[in-house]
């Protein structure tokens, strides 16, 4: 059995074949995580094709820099959406100070008021997309359907304090969303 700090035997062969300079193995995490760095992207940046920029870049900057994922730091999906927060979140202000110093309209503050709600906006994403399926099921219905959690206990065949737990689990989670701004290992990959 692995140790709570060992990280995934996928990620660490990952990890190995790209450092190797296997095209096979960028392909793996293209199909992987494809759709995570584009929806990413695309939520800091509100742009389509700016997120398939980032996009092209992150996968790019793994292929270029494999060693630069350190597996013992975390899981590697949680390191390629912290390099896709990063360079989106350095798109979105090199964009917006370009619209800045041309149009001289707005502020800095108000620049950097808009990166953080595009910032925890994404790692609110990241959050839902990444939690148990039991938890966001029951927050989807409880948001989207506008369930209580007896109704929420009742479509999803738990009892109400089950129901009640996954809710209050789930909604603990979104609320650190707030506390970072960055999807979680955004510890900074390099």
């Amino acid at each position: 059995m692995a140790t709570k700090d060992a990280p995934p035997r996928w990620d660490r062969k990952m990890q190995q074949r790209l450092a190797r300079g296997e095209a096979a193995a960028l392909g793996e995490l293209y199909d992987r995580f494809a759709s995570l760095v584009h929806s990413l992207a695309h939520r800091v940046l509100g742009d389509e094709r700016a997120a398939d920029g980032i996009t092209r870049e992150v996968f790019a900057h793994v292929w270029e820099h494999p060693d630069a994922y350190d597996p013992k730091q975390g899981p590697l999906r949680s390191w390629v959406a912290a390099l896709t927060h990063r360079l989106a979140v350095q798109r979105l202000r090199a964009t917006e100070t370009a619209a800045l110093a041309r149009d001289g309209q707005g502020s800095t503050e108000e620049l950097e008021r808009k990166v953080r709600r595009a910032s925890v906006a994404a790692r609110a994403d990241y959050i839902v997309t990444s939690m148990p399926a039991p938890l966001r099921a029951a927050l989807e219905l409880a948001y989207f359907q506008r369930r209580d959690y007896r109704q929420t206990a009742v479509d999803l065949g738990v009892t109400e304090d089950e129901a009640r737990r996954r809710l209050r689990l789930g909604l603990q989670l979104l609320s650190t969303a707030h506390d970072a701004g960055a999807p979680p290992g955004a510890g900074g990959p390099a």
